[in-house]
């Protein structure tokens, strides 16, 4: 057993710090926390905050964060790919995020890359993957490969999703940015079919999730029983306008929300999205206010602001610009991600029982939310990584 020494401690779900904390490790899990002890040979980090590994619940490992993530994906094989995506993990478990969730890559490479990182946890995160998203003919990120449509369409290929593997099914149910041709507001799938899609992931015990940008896909994915809403941004043709009714809706059902959010500084945002960030900062206001489960991931890869380390960036801009505490940001990244991507029992808390995946942060980001852009050391399952 070895233990691990901070100056503080952030559990993943406390609203106060533990002082002093020691750390006991064994066989890649937390046995026990102690608050203000001592123990032989212990390894001080120093004047850090230790928290949990933090949990990116919406990241595109097949994007390569450059101005054209289309088109460059349309220049490399699936090896060519494989070797990017095994870069883009090591950067993210690098900046102390341990576990994301893959929403989208295509030929199903996030899997390959989820059972290497599995096998090493040195290689990168825990990878939990949906495959390519099911979309409808030429939607929302056709060139992935996960084009369906009708019921019997959809539900064969959650079928085949099951068959592999997955860990999500991943749908679009509105259009998006990345893809000419299609809109974020409006809707792609009907309601039976998107009715068809949650029951055969339900019948294969999967989540599923849904792209969702416009109101009325928001709501036709709620009402068909998916389980949580990827962007939920409210977008229309003006902008972005909440709906009372939609988000009561949302709380009622018990439907998680995943936001996407943060970007490096430095770089402008497209002027169509930065004439909207007031209207999209009243969505997610009146979305907290109502009491809607919100947990904050990134949506990285998919330009140049969004590597696959930017998910501090993201919680930042949940303090910043949507109005949570630094606690409520770090449970959004930590526990409350943890239980959205049902790893609940075993990520996102330093805990006993629960896999020693850890963060060591310069400061408090308690005070500075941007203490977790200055990782001192990562461990995943126990092994530094740094």
């Amino acid at each position: 057993m070895r233990a691990i020494r901070a100056a503080r401690l952030f559990d993943g779900v406390g609203a106060t710090l533990i002082e002093r904390p020691l750390v006991f490790i064994e066989s890649g899990k937390v046995v026990r926390v102690e608050s203000g002890g001592d123990h032989p040979g212990a390894l001080d980090l120093g004047d850090v905050t230790l928290l949990p590994g933090l949990i990116d619940a919406h990241i595109h490992l097949c994007f390569n964060a450059s101005t054209d993530v289309v088109g460059h994906l349309s220049t490399v094989d699936d090896e060519e790919l494989l070797a990017e995506m095994r870069t883009a993990a090591r950067r993210a478990l690098a900046a102390g995020i341990t576990t994301v969730r893959d929403l989208g890559d295509r030929g199903y490479q996030a899997l390959r890359l989820r059972d290497e990182c599995a096998a090493d946890p040195l290689a990168g995160p825990q990878i939990l993957s949906s495959g390519p998203p099911v979309t409808v003919v030429k939607g929302h990120c056709w060139y992935l490969g996960g084009e369906a449509e009708g019921v019997e369409g959809v539900r064969a290929a959650v079928r085949e999703r099951a068959e592999r593997g997955v860990d999500v099914i991943k749908v679009m149910a509105t259009g998006g940015e990345l893809t000419a041709g299609t809109v974020p507001h409006q809707t792609s799938y009907a309601p039976d079919e998107l009715r068809a899609l949650a029951d055969e992931a339900h019948r294969h015990g999967l989540p599923i999730t849904a792209h969702a940008h416009g109101t009325a896909g928001i709501v036709n994915a709620v009402e068909a029983g998916f389980d949580m809403i990827e962007h939920c941004s409210f977008m229309d043709e003006a902008g972005a306008t909440p709906d009372d009714e939609v988000i009561d809706l949302l709380k009622d059902r018990g439907v998680t929300v995943v936001s996407t959010l943060g970007s490096l500084p430095g770089f402008a945002r497209p002027p169509r999205i930065e004439a909207i960030i007031p209207q999209l900062v009243e969505v997610f206001r009146r979305m907290r206010e109502a009491g809607v489960q919100i947990v904050v991931a990134s949506d990285a890869g998919i330009g140049a602001p969004k590597p696959h380390d930017v998910l501090p960036w993201a919680a930042e801009m949940y303090v910043n610009l949507n109005g949570a505490s630094p606690w409520e940001a770090l449970r959004a990244i930590t526990s409350d991600a943890a239980a959205a991507c049902r790893v609940g029992d075993r990520k996102g808390r330093v805990t006993p029982g629960f896999d020693a995946d850890l963060l060591a942060v310069q400061g408090n980001p308690f005070d500075d939310i941007l203490a977790l852009t200055r990782p001192a050391a990562v461990f995943r399952l126990g092994a530094r990584v740094r």
